[in-house]
């Protein structure tokens, strides 16, 4: 990820293999979110409000440095995070109405956050697969990742002094499938820093803009 915003801010992404590298940011991102809220107990022990609750500030957080740096659309990951905890908990909860309320969420919510809807798609498929892994699950978890070709593959671009949306499939968000698979078998203690992430996110971010205004 920090990589992958280095390349963007700084060296208006130019350094090589670095793009593509970054590809691999966001799903692994949403798979460890995933497997967390796949956990049995994650709705009783209340995983998936404080959870919320946290993408939710640390968004917030963000979007000042983020709409600088970007602009005020797409909202950023962290709000993608939120959504896709937001839709998951409603799935879960099977409640009244809760499946429809959580399909109206995805289809309206997706439309307002970073990698917009292949992003929340990506979410459910790794939820559903990690409450219990099938063929069947594996290859939505498949399809979903690859439909992030089509959000990677967007770029700018001036044809004739015209600025206009260039498209050319980008698939090296599947480069992560096997990260995610080798994350599950892999047995490695790493301290934990409560909240690091919430925090590094927005932090980051204003360390890159600064550098953007002063160097």
């Amino acid at each position: 990820m920090v990589v992958d915003h280095v390349n963007k801010f700084l060296f208006d992404e130019k350094l090589p293999g670095a793009f593509e590298l970054g590809r691999l940011a966001m799903p692994l991102f949403v798979f460890v979110l995933a497997y967390n809220l796949a956990r049995p107990v994650a709705l009783t022990n209340g995983a998936f409000g404080r959870t919320l609750k946290r993408l939710c500030i640390a968004g917030a957080v963000t979007t000042p440095v983020f709409v600088s740096l970007v602009g005020w659309w797409p909202l950023n990951i962290m709000f993608t995070l939120a959504l896709c905890t937001a839709v998951l908990w409603l799935i879960e909860a099977d409640a009244r109405g809760s499946k429809v309320a959580a399909a109206v969420l995805f289809v309206v919510g997706g439309a307002f956050v970073e990698f917009w809807w292949p992003a929340v798609a990506l979410c459910d498929a790794a939820w559903w697969f990690c409450r219990r892994p099938s063929g069947a699950r594996g290859v939505a978890l498949l399809l979903a990742c690859a439909s992030l070709a089509v959000v990677n593959g967007m770029s700018n671009a001036v044809v004739n002094g015209v600025a206009v949306l260039a498209f050319h499939p980008n698939h090296w968000a599947l480069a992560s499938l096997p990260v995610m698979a080798a994350l599950t078998r892999v047995n490695v203690r790493i301290p934990r820093v409560r909240h690091f992430f919430y925090a590094f996110y927005p932090a980051h971010l204003v360390l890159l803009w600064i550098a953007t205004r002063h160097f």
